[in-house]
């Protein structure tokens, strides 16, 4: 239980990869407070299942894009557990097209939350991370965000954004011990892998050299890793969990 005692915020930790990160936390005795925007019911049921487990978490709904909810979901966790120590920004979205079709609105959605989320979120918990002895950062970025990926010039722009402003903040905050990461997923069996054709997903796969899809679970593991006190000597770091697409 090498997070005992310890509070979190999971921004997007409702479904998928966020829900793996929640409960792999839980497991290591964190208390968290899953951030969700528009999915009340698996959030829901992620309580319930962390209840099952012998843990502590609460939900609530905020936009991470908007700033005054931002501090709203902060505000919330201090006033629940006590203290804020790990931040783990995984909330996204995406809106794929290619540039010469992409809307205006489609660039901005992605971009509000996926990169200036992670800044709002990075805003308001930065005072009272600095208190905890321990305090964490993990921002969820993508392999698009280091390839670049057709049909996502928003989506890369928005997760190669988060990889500059987690070293910049890095720099920023390791004279006070606070450690802040990016763990980069490639391609996750998700749902939104789960929309794609049979033969879509073969042709990833086949890109892969570990030749499998990664699972939610993996990149959980990664996550509870960089918070935890063996990665106390890790900051501004990059770690691609994907199979080995980047080598």
């Amino acid at each position: 239980m090498d997070l005992a005692n310890r509070t979190a915020i999971v921004t997007g930790g409702a479904v998928g990869i966020g829900r793996a990160i929640v409960l792999e936390l839980v497991k290591r005795g964190a208390n968290v407070v899953v951030n969700y925007h528009s999915s009340a019911a698996a959030a829901e049921t992620l309580i319930s299942d962390v209840a099952v487990l012998g843990g502590h978490a609460f939900a609530l709904q905020a936009d991470v894009s908007v700033f005054a909810e931002a501090k709203k979901l902060v505000d919330f966790a201090i006033e629940t557990f006590g203290g804020l120590d790990i931040l783990v920004n995984n909330a996204g979205v995406v809106a794929d097209n290619l540039l010469l079709r992409m809307t205006e609105e489609q660039f901005d959605k992605v971009v509000d939350t996926d990169l200036k989320g992670v800044w709002n979120m990075c805003r308001h918990s930065l005072k009272p991370i600095l208190r905890s002895t321990q305090g964490r950062i993990v921002n969820v970025s993508s392999v698009s965000g280091i390839l670049g990926n057709p049909g996502q010039t928003n989506y890369s722009a928005a997760k190669a954004g988060v990889i500059g402003l987690s070293k910049a903040l890095a720099r920023e905050v390791a004279s006070r011990g606070v450690t802040v990461n990016v763990v980069a997923p490639g391609f996750i069996d998700t749902a939104m892998t789960a929309s794609m054709t049979p033969e879509a997903v073969a042709k990833w796969q086949d890109q892969i050299p570990l030749k499998r899809i990664g699972a939610p679970e993996d990149i959980a593991k990664a996550v509870a890793f960089l918070v935890s006190a063996d990665a106390s000597y890790i900051t501004g770091h990059t770690l691609a969990v994907d199979g080995g697409i980047v080598m």
